[in-house]
């Protein structure tokens, strides 16, 4: 479908104000000389949107996989229940014994009288209670909408605290709900506080030849379990993963490690670059989501160490594992190639996930981004063109300084070097780069929207997350939910590519979905009468 024709039948059906701001995030994808679009704008009053606020991207994506930080919702009952769990974040504590809040709820639970007279001192009471209870490492205070309209001051009281308890980090986040334009600005804050408060308490560190830190991977389903396995083959100690099956004393070490490797661009890009300035760490983007990626990513990691033993060990481990997984997708191929998908998810997953679609022979006919920015689509080449609007001064830019004493020249020589030769270092070339030449790219797609392209294009499969899943289905069209997974996953690697064969498989051959109508649809639905009833 042309766009011209795609505008005819979904936009010009908008008011013309809407209209306009809408057509500029709509673009048919042209990889050769790739489009600009608007991103990282609010989204329109009244349209439904798949977005999150800052408080969900703050707490619920970044802190909320850390498993020995009591992390504490400021605010209503109804923010920290939100936050809670919604992600199937998986964690293994050492033992039993070991520190495991993944599981607790908390919140100040703000009633009407805090909202009149002020929250700090049930703020403080509560960080008490949870220190009493529990005698954590640390203790995060995220602030909701309510405590931003009222001013509580989350900042002083845990300073306050801090002093007062002594052996416990207690640091707080402003991430109200509304401060930003998506969640996008809950990670950026995140990662400012993690950076400030966390990172580089602990110089300790382990007699491994190879330390890196992987960010911007959440565990979801275990995803974290299946990279981690495959590090410990070839021989490569994850100091530290921002921030699926964390710990305190993980992002204390982060800043030992000898390399960053980026899996979620949007999300965690910010303290990547925080850690190169102050320490010298470089950091390179990978991705671990689809097989032929997943061998990419390894192959980068031994060209970084330029050791012939660790790639010949990466070799090992590709090659054993491509074989397994080649005969098994021989099988589900043939079910699967010449189908559609379409993904709208946030992060990088509606790019990374088009690797294991590609793998099975399908066609990404649509993409698009809750959250992203404008480098997220086109890559970081237009980082210096992007204006910073009001919504972005909203969010702190920390002032960061080289630690004389622990940055590493050694290893900026060393990227210098591989630089040299061609290695590209804190770069993304976004999303438009590897997308089909005529396929669409949205950005904040609407309810609506969503909606036209079903109708339009049908899909054989439809991928976002749990607000869009049921109205989808409704439509005939099976939905996959790339947040949480549903009840599957892992999705990561090569264990994790199988299982997302299978999943995916079952899903578009099932033919269940052809007998799919939704209610509203129905003649009897449609001439219903109603009897009043005195």
């Amino acid at each position: 479908m042309s766009y011209e024709k795609l505008d005819e039948y979904m936009l010009d059906k908008y008011p013309k104000k809407i209209y306009r701001k809408r057509q500029k995030s709509v673009v048919v994808n042209e990889p050769s000389e790739i489009p600009e679009i608007q991103a990282n704008v609010r989204t329109v009053p009244g349209i439904i949107t798949q977005r999150g606020c800052t408080y969900a991207g703050c707490k619920g994506v970044i802190l909320g996989p850390t498993r020995d930080i009591v992390n504490i919702t400021h605010g209503p009952i109804g923010c920290g229940f939100y936050s809670w769990l919604t992600r199937r974040n998986q964690t293994r504590p050492e033992s039993d014994q070991s520190e495991n809040y993944i599981p607790y709820c908390f919140s100040t639970d703000m009633q009407d009288s805090n909202i009149v007279f002020g929250g700090e001192a049930k703020l403080k009471e509560a960080i008490q209670e949870a220190y009493d209870m529990f005698h954590p490492k640390a203790i995060a205070i995220f602030a909701t909408c309510p405590v931003g309209l009222i001013g509580d001051d989350v900042h002083a009281a845990a300073r306050e605290m801090k002093e007062k308890l002594g052996d416990c980090n207690v640091f707080g986040f402003s991430c109200e709900g509304y401060k930003g334009v998506s969640q996008s600005a809950g990670h950026h804050i995140a990662n400012n506080q993690i950076f400030k408060h966390v990172v580089g308490l602990d110089d300790s560190r382990s007699d491994s030849k190879y330390r890196v830190n992987l960010l911007g991977e959440y565990n979801i389903g275990g995803d974290a379990f299946v990279i981690d396995d495959l590090f410990e083959r070839i021989g490569v100690e994850i100091v530290s993963t921002f921030s699926g099956n964390s710990t305190l004393n993980s992002f204390e070490n982060a800043h030992t490690a000898d390399l960053n490797l980026i899996m979620c661009h949007r999300s965690i890009n910010y303290v990547a670059d925080m850690m190169e300035k102050k320490y010298g760490i470089p950091w390179l983007k990978v991705n671990f989501i689809g097989a032929a990626a997943t061998s990419k990513s390894l192959r980068r990691i031994g060209e970084y160490y330029e050791d012939e033993d660790l790639k010949a060990r990466i070799e090992k481990v590709i090659a054993e594992e491509e074989a397994k997984l080649n005969e098994k997708l021989a099988l589900i191929k043939p079910k699967t190639e010449g189908k559609t998908t379409m993904l709208f998810v946030g992060a990088s997953r509606a790019h990374h996930y088009q690797e294991l679609f590609n793998e099975l022979g399908m066609e990404t006919l649509a993409a698009g981004y809750e959250f992203a920015h404008r480098d997220d689509y086109e890559g970081r080449r237009v980082l210096p063109t992007i204006k910073v609007d009001a919504d972005s001064r909203n969010i702190e830019e920390l002032h960061v300084d080289k630690d004389e004493t622990r940055f590493s020249q050694e290893l900026q020589d060393k990227k210098a070097a591989l630089e040299a030769k061609g290695v590209e270092f804190s770069d993304y070339d976004g999303i438009m780069a590897e997308m089909a030449k005529g396929s669409l790219v949205i950005d904040d797609v609407s309810h609506y929207e969503m909606e036209k392209l079903i109708e339009m294009y049908k899909p054989s499969i439809f991928c976002a997350g749990i607000k869009e899943k049921f109205a989808v289905q409704k439509m005939g069209i099976p939905l996959k939910q790339l947040h949480s997974y549903d009840y599957g996953g892992p999705y990561a690697g090569y264990e994790g590519a199988f299982n997302f064969y299978k999943d995916i498989e079952r899903m578009v051959g099932t033919k269940v979905w052809d007998l799919v109508k939704a209610p509203w649809l129905s003649q009897s639905a449609m001439n219903a009468s109603y009897v009043k009833v005195s």
